[in-house]
């Protein structure tokens, strides 16, 4: 396995890294928000409905 931050050997003490340094730095990303999630759009499925329901003695 290989350091996400600088591709080196991880070290079993700082696994998934190599180092403390990369780890700090991995770190101080986070922090700072270098890493973000983009936003997802939901699919046709996955909307809300909103319309009234056709049969209203189905409801519980």
């Amino acid at each position: 396995m290989s350091c996400p931050i600088c591709g080196e050997q991880t070290a079993q003490r700082w696994r998934p890294f190599c180092s403390r340094r990369c780890a700090d730095l991995d770190l101080a990303r986070w922090l700072n928000g270098s890493y973000t999630l983009e936003p997802v759009e939901p699919g046709p499925d996955e909307l809300p409905d909103n319309s009234p329901d056709p049969d209203p003695s189905r409801r519980h």
